[in-house]
């Protein structure tokens, strides 16, 4: 039988969703892992050759796809930036999953190790450190440089590492999983992506599966008992972290090495409008989600608007 503080309150609630059992979850997902987790090392083959006419990522994910721009490039051009594209996805994903582990460090910190839900939590960072190294090789792989964000989006991201906690860590997490996720099951199933993003893509979307049910579970607990002040923080601090995601997976310099006029890209990938559904695309089931938990909305709005991400 679950214990009575890990199951849903016979109270009304503001949302629909359930609060299921913490350590029956975790259970089910350590299984899961046990069943179903991949070494990038041996799962890729790293020693093949990349094709040349292949592109980085589904053309469509592509900052310029759309514009009149992208139109004006050769398809050399085309595939160059889609690699240095999606190499810079790969820098910000790392730079995330940086922040996630440290994050789940400190929530599981001097909590009982013998429960599945603090097994789980330790797997999970087992998961991340792989992927982290999975995407530093695929960019590697493709000649591209260790792309990241600037230095200010570094310093608030380690101040956010070490402060975020509750429904803000957990909330914050699934904007950057759930955007990866849609993309990449995108990537993973188009042929005319390089079969190492597709391989990549498979591995990472089977098992962050996992991590983003874990995620989602935590963001149901953590709001139960928050007042009307934690909300509305929590609502701030949750569309600031999705505005730093979203304008930061694609650098300026990825258009400088397909041989594009850096400020003209630049220009061109702000105002256009088809990426900008995507980014909206990427982000729906999380904007679903914290809708139900009603922490979306208020002044929030604004900067989720200028992530383009409503």
């Amino acid at each position: 039988m679950p214990s009575t503080k890990d199951v849903t309150s016979t109270q009304p609630r503001r949302h629909t969703l359930t609060m299921t059992d913490r350590q029956q979850v975790a259970t089910r997902l350590l299984a899961s892992s046990a069943k179903k987790s991949y070494d990038p090392n041996v799962e890729i083959d790293w020693a093949a050759p990349v094709p040349t006419h292949l592109f980085g990522l589904t053309p469509e994910w592509s900052t310029l796809y759309g514009t009149a721009m992208w139109d004006e490039m050769s398809l050399e051009q085309q595939v160059t930036l889609t690699k240095h594209e999606v190499a810079s996805i790969s820098g910000t994903g790392i730079w995330f999953e940086m922040i996630l582990m440290q994050m789940l460090v400190r929530d599981m910190y001097g909590r009982d190790a013998s429960a599945p839900h603090f097994q789980f939590a330790l797997t999970e960072i087992a998961d991340e450190c792989r992927h982290s190294v999975m995407f530093a090789r695929a960019s590697e792989k493709f000649g591209c440089p260790a792309y990241r964000p600037n230095r200010p989006m570094i310093a608030l991201g380690r101040i956010f590492a070490a402060t975020a906690s509750g429904a803000v860590a957990y909330g914050g997490t699934l904007f950057a999983e759930e955007i990866l996720d849609v993309m990449q099951r995108e990537f993973m199933k188009d042929e005319r992506v390089q079969p190492v993003t597709r391989t990549v893509s498979k591995i990472h979307v089977l098992e962050e599966a996992r991590h983003i049910r874990f995620a989602r579970e935590e963001a149901v607990r953590r709001v139960e008992h928050l007042n009307k002040v934690q909300r509305a923080r929590v609502r701030v601090l949750l569309a600031g972290a999705a505005y730093a995601v979203a304008t930061n997976l694609v650098g300026p310099q990825v258009y400088a090495a397909a041989g594009l006029d850096v400020k003209r890209a630049v220009a061109a990938a702000k105002a256009n409008e088809h990426y900008q559904a995507k980014l909206r695309q990427g982000a729906s089931k999380t904007m679903e989600f914290l809708t139900d938990l009603d922490l979306i909305g208020g002044p929030s709005r604004l900067a989720l608007r200028r992530a383009h991400l409503l």
